[in-house]
């Protein structure tokens, strides 16, 4: 099975074509025998010029036909809100016509299996304005993400607290060092790749969790600056 997988993020992007097997005897289906193919990284800012010629390149360099794709993957957020909306516009132009199905991955689980611990993680990421994303996620559960929200920095450490058996990744190398620095253990990971991605996607895919084009919406977590200034935030 091929399968291709977009992030349009962060500052900057990528694509990954990966192939991988699979045994149907298990439940779900379990991955096997995975293999990446090949990673484009992608410019930030340019995006919406640069996605799709890539794709079509990526294909065409591994002699994969369009209709060969047995599957879509994408970062559904959180992050730069014109890139997820590029990156998420173009895997559903891409469903509609080839009908095949899409996963939506949140880049927090994928910072989150990168720290590659079995059980419960919390992952988070610079949100910029001194606000960070936090994700709590459980790996012994069916629908591992218990939550996700935007936090000041100040809000991050007091959750925090001072639990030395949490497993805390990031990539961002500022919080790390805060959180360190408060004698909390932190696991300072790679940012995540689209193969990364492709690989949580698939399993996603293989388990049933698809999303229909129709469906599939960036997960923000942070309201837009146009919300923001137009919309009072709610007391209740």
């Amino acid at each position: 099975m091929v399968f291709l997988a977009a992030d349009t993020s962060g500052k900057n992007g990528s694509l990954a074509l990966v192939r991988a097997d699979f045994d149907q005897q298990s439940h779900p289906p379990a991955v096997r025998n995975f293999e990446t193919r090949e990673v484009v990284p992608l410019e930030g800012g340019t995006f919406s010029a640069q996605l799709v010629p890539q794709v079509s390149a990526l294909l065409t360099r591994n002699r994969i036909k369009k209709n060969e794709v047995d599957g879509l993957v994408v970062v559904s957020g959180p992050g730069s809100f014109t890139g997820l909306r590029v990156g998420l516009a173009a895997i559903k132009g891409l469903s509609e016509i080839l009908k095949k199905p899409i996963a939506a991955v949140s880049l927090l689980e994928a910072v989150a299996r990168a720290a590659d611990h079995p059980t419960r993680v919390w992952a988070a990421l610079d949100a910029g304005r001194n606000e960070y994303y936090l994700g709590d996620y459980d790996f012994l559960r069916d629908e591992p993400c218990i939550s996700e929200a935007l936090l000041t920095e100040e809000e991050l450490l007091e959750k925090l607290g001072s639990n030395t058996a949490l497993v805390f990744a990031t990539p961002d190398k500022k919080l790390a060092d805060t959180v360190s620095s408060r004698g909390l253990p932190v696991l300072s990971v790679e940012w995540p790749r689209s193969d990364l991605i492709a690989r949580i996607g698939l399993e996603k895919i293989l388990a049933g969790k698809t999303v229909s084009p129709e469906d599939l919406e960036a997960n923000y977590i942070r309201r837009s600056d146009a919300e923001i200034f137009s919309k009072p935030r709610s007391n209740s």
